[in-house]
């Protein structure tokens, strides 16, 4: 009888050991916990081995993740903007404006969705979904209303991230993108049209889809830069950083959907919806989510920081195929061929060079840009990625790159900008880097150096000169810098000066007078 009174009295302090420690895990502040890890403490729902493979049956994710997907509604101050055009009309419905050289002012309401990823109330959405909003009010699944404010939000992914002041929120999984299969079932849940809480299911039909749409040059110009456009010819000076690598499904997706879930069998969330392609601006087959796993990067930084802190390769590359290689006259017909490299960049250092190819990153055998960004976009300063890379001598080595922030990246470019152009500015009305290999390569050239801008009304402009085209010869002799065009210039014995180069539309010479 001691004995197992004994036990029984071992068993309690154990018991209220456990206990204790438990509560004081739950006591930490909840601001040390990342995203994830406050899913695996709270996370409570599960859903029991639904299978793509099989019978499929949603009933169960439906139900677990429905209450977790919010309507929002933003308002604004209804200022003016301007469509780019092309791209933009396919998705005027879902990003609020028009395409073609339009006016139109942004609405004074508009909506969209977003899914609740803690109980006390961080929200993941769009950022075209907030972006410039004055008030952003959530709607919960139980009627209430509540007012959000940003935390973070970021264009180049079209991620953000709101908070309510609410807690006991229903909430959902953040489950695997990268375990994501074409052809497997899924289910999109958001607020289409207006209407109340809809699911609508459908197939992963692709996969690391880049369509264009968060290209920032192709996108809407104020009215400010649309009026120094029509005055210079100029377009507004924007960096392209945006990361593209779509989860494609069929499953329908309307305007208002934005910033909703897209969830597998399971009920995980595997991606948030973002766009359609479409001609009418409804649903006609083509819907496109940002990937949960790039998406846990971003919203941790937001979390963290306020803003994303971006790692960078500092390259620029173009993805390979027949047509491409026949161009550049490679044997290789797969991969990314590295046109420039960054002065000063992560790649530089890390010994990668112009005419290189990229073949796999981190093992995995890549085929397009979206291979490569997304993962680069995992990541953050100071990390190390490892990339297998053709050499030019036909080599292949495993290249570890510790990527690199913004400033420095930034700062390279500055540098290079400064360096590549000269006092032939002001002679000439235009400037000029050096031309890449890739770009000797393309037009047969063994030197040159690209013109990169052209003054309007000065001598190039004057001549016809554009923008692009590669001069080899300043009055006869071989340039590949600013600097070799400036101290060619006077070399002129007859008082003309002679500027030979080539285009895409083949090799070019003109004279003009004077020096």
């Amino acid at each position: 009888m001691k004995k197992i009174g004994l036990i029984v009295l071992a068993a309690s302090f154990l018991g209220g050991a456990v206990a204790i420690g438990a509560y004081k895990l739950l006591e930490r502040p909840s601001d040390s916990f990342t995203l994830a890890d406050r899913q695996k403490t709270m996370f409570a729902s599960n859903v029991s081995g639904v299978s793509s493979a099989g019978a499929p049956d949603f009933v169960q994710a439906a139900a677990v993740v429905s209450p977790a997907v919010v309507h929002i509604k933003t308002t604004y101050q209804g200022k003016s903007s301007r469509g780019g055009g092309g791209m933009e009309d396919m998705f005027e419905q879902f990003f609020g404006f028009g395409g073609g050289g339009r006016v139109q002012r942004q609405p004074q309401a508009a909506s969209g969705s977003g899914v609740i990823l803690t109980s006390d109330g961080y929200i993941v959405t769009n950022n075209h979904v907030v972006d410039k909003a004055d008030k952003i009010e959530v709607i919960l699944s139980n009627r209430r209303k509540a007012t959000a404010k940003v935390i973070g939000k970021d264009p180049n992914t079209d991620l953000a991230l709101i908070k309510v002041e609410v807690d006991g929120l229903p909430f959902v999984k953040m489950g695997n993108s990268d375990n994501v299969q074409v052809g497997e079932w899924v289910l999109a849940v958001g607020f289409p049209l207006d209407l109340q809480t809809t699911v609508t299911a459908g197939i992963v039909s692709a996969k690391a889809r880049n369509i264009g749409i968060l290209n920032r040059d192709n996108g809407m110009m104020t009215e400010e830069e649309y009026d120094e456009y029509r005055r210079t010819g100029k377009q507004p000076s924007r960096t392209n950083n945006s990361i593209e690598s779509f989860i494609q499904t069929d499953a329908a997706i309307n305007p208002g959907n934005s910033g909703g879930a897209l969830v597998n069998a399971a009920g995980e969330l595997v991606g948030i919806n973002a766009a359609i392609a479409s001609q009418s601006g409804r649903n006609e087959g083509y819907g496109f989510a940002i990937p949960v796993n790039l998406a846990k990067k971003i919203l941790e930084d937001f979390k963290k920081y306020g803003s994303v802190k971006r790692g960078y390769i500092g390259v620029t590359f173009t993805a390979l195929d027949a047509d491409v290689a026949e161009e550049l006259k490679i044997k290789d017909n797969s991969g990314l061929y590295v046109r420039d490299v960054l002065p000063g960049g992560a790649a530089a250092a890390a010994g990668i060079k112009e005419g290189d190819i990229i073949k796999k990153v981190e093992g995995v055998a890549i085929y397009d840009s979206p291979d490569l960004q997304e993962r680069i976009g995992r990541m953050s300063p100071g990390d190390k990625v490892a990339l297998t890379v053709l050499k030019a001598d036909g080599s292949t080595k495993n290249i570890n790159v510790t990527l690199k922030g913004e400033s420095s990246v930034t700062l390279a470019a500055k540098k290079e900008s400064e360096k590549s152009t000269g006092a032939s500015i002001s002679k000439l009305g235009a400037s000029f880097a050096p031309a890449t290999a890739a770009q000797k390569t393309k037009y047969g050239v063994k030197n040159g150096v690209v013109v990169t801008n052209v003054v309007p009304g000065q001598m190039f402009d004057y001549w016809g000169v554009k923008k692009g085209l590669i001069i080899t010869k300043v009055n006869g002799s071989e340039v590949n810098s600013a600097a070799d065009i400036e101290k060619a210039l006077p070399t002129s014995r007859d008082g003309r000066t002679t500027i030979a180069g080539v285009s895409d539309e083949g090799a070019f010479t003109f004279s003009f007078n004077g020096n």
